[in-house]
């Protein structure tokens, strides 16, 4: 998976309350003095307010006072007075225009207000001015960072790490921006140095995933389980639970996908893990039980229901409950197709189940608007040809199978019916080729499997995307 990096807060340099003032001059200056020395007191000690109203007071006799609108924009800032603080922060720019934290503290609440492209420009300005300072070259690469420009920000963020090796945040997006470019090997290096000052649970998951990239899977699986540990977040469980899924562990991974589901039972993504896993080892039942649910955390969801679809297929036990869903979705989904489509086998598979009579016309019906919706679906072809080959509508049912094996010549399935449907109509070439190839495709069962596999594979890297499917 991969993360971008996240962009931390830009903090606003603190006033340097050390330099003398401009202004400060005739016989109100000591008081005047003692007045900015009380505003950096209360400033330093949090009281933002008390500091804004003290520098205030003495504002008509510092028009040209950098040290004053510095302090006082940031004051208004740390009190989100935005407009006021940006106000007094360009005044202090204008006064030092050669002042690298100046302009550092004008682009940060530039940033904080929107305004990123004028933003830049400060931060630039500042690095040029101070090429070595930490500040510049942090806040432009976390910019850069948090705007998706990976490679303009990781040789900023590389130059502040030099500078500030156990500053922890900017190594951290140093480590992710070098894994997103390819940089594998400096990835590890910088998250391992970090890990020896402070080991958490998102570095470790961070080696996981440069252990996944590149192969070393046992290795990527226990940083994913150390990650787990350190902070069992919804995201390290599910990264751990999907490492165990996807190398077909599934044993591990039912079990961290229950722990995973008991401490964050509303997230969808968790429970369509579980009921992968489930599925995976065989126990329809329970996959059933935790797809309905994920479908019910996360209805408006696709992969839900395709993975619902696939364990119904396996086990039509719970029949109610499946059609239940399958019918809303139809209905939230009235132009989806594979809605439409889910719908209808539901319907057949879970009525004959019961044993008791599906809605014929209903299926058919829905199987031809998923057709009409989109007439690529080789599934709903097969299953319409099913329908009318089960009423020895052989006619009908031998072109739906004909467009299902253009659209997926291995459908196995297909071929099969297909020549069933031959050998009634007495065509026994026809039929026995059919059948051929039915042999030939189920001696090749594993392409389906890795076909599984891939999907499997799919939702794993989806769900661990910003679009999660958490709640």
């Amino acid at each position: 998976m991969s993360r971008r990096p996240r962009l931390s807060w830009l903090v606003l340099l603190a006033a340097g309350g050390g330099g003398a003032l401009l202004c400060a001059q005739g016989p109100n200056s000591e008081k005047f003095e003692a007045a900015y020395r009380a505003a950096v007191k209360n400033y330093d000690a949090g009281r933002y307010a008390q500091a804004a109203q003290g520098l205030e007071a003495i504002l008509p006799e510092a028009a040209k006072n950098f040290e004053v609108h510095e302090l006082l924009g940031l004051d208004y800032a740390a009190m989100s007075e935005n407009a006021k603080a940006m106000n007094q922060l360009q005044l202090a720019v204008e006064l030092k225009p050669d002042s690298a934290a100046a302009r550092t503290n004008l682009g940060a609440i530039l940033l904080h207000t929107g305004k990123a492209s004028q933003a830049v420009d400060q931060f630039r300005k500042a690095l040029q001015l101070e090429p070595e300072n930490y500040d510049a070259n942090r806040n432009l690469g976390e910019l850069y960072a948090s705007s998706g420009h990976v490679a303009e920000a990781q040789p900023l963020l590389a130059a502040a790490f030099r500078m500030k090796p156990d500053e922890y945040d900017n190594g951290y997006d140093l480590a992710m921006a070098d894994f997103l470019l390819g940089r594998l090997d400096e990835a590890r290096h910088v998250a391992q140095e970090l890990i020896q000052e402070k080991s958490t649970g998102e570095l470790h998951n961070l080696l996981a995933q440069i252990e996944e990239k590149q192969g070393n899977f046992l290795d990527a699986a226990n940083e994913y389980e150390t990650a787990a540990h350190l902070d069992p977040t919804e995201d390290n469980l599910f990264d751990w639970g999907s490492e165990m899924l996807l190398h077909r562990t599934y044993e591990p991974a039912i079990n961290i996908f229950e722990a995973g589901v008991e401490r964050y039972p509303n997230s969808a993504r968790m429970q369509i893990g579980l009921g992968l896993a489930f599925y995976s080892r065989d126990r329809f039942d329970e996959a059933v039980k935790a797809l309905l649910k994920a479908v019910a955390l996360m209805p408006g969801d696709p992969r839900c229901y395709y993975f619902l679809s696939k364990a119904y297929n396996s086990s039509p036990n719970q029949a109610d409950g499946v059609i239940e869903a399958f019918r809303r979705y139809s209905e939230a989904e009235p132009r989806n197709a594979q809605a439409q489509y889910y719908y209808a086998l539901s319907l057949w598979k879970g009525r004959r189940s019961e044993g008791s009579d599906p809605d014929l016309q209903l299926v058919e019906s829905l199987l031809k608007r998923a057709i009409s919706l989109d007439d690529r679906l080789p599934e709903a072809h097969l299953q319409l040809g099913d329908l009318y080959a089960d009423q020895h509508y052989y006619e009908e049912s031998i072109p739906e199978y004909e467009r299902a094996l253009a659209l997926n010549p291995n459908l196995s399935d297909a071929h099969y019916r297909l020549g069933t449907d031959y050998v009634h109509l007495g065509q026994r070439e026809k039929a026995q080729q059919e059948f051929a190839f039915y042999q030939k495709l189920r001696a090749e069962h594993l392409a389906e499997v890795d076909k599984e596999r891939a999907e499997v594979k799919q939702f794993v890297y989806s769900a661990k995307g910003p679009d999660s499917g958490k709640q």
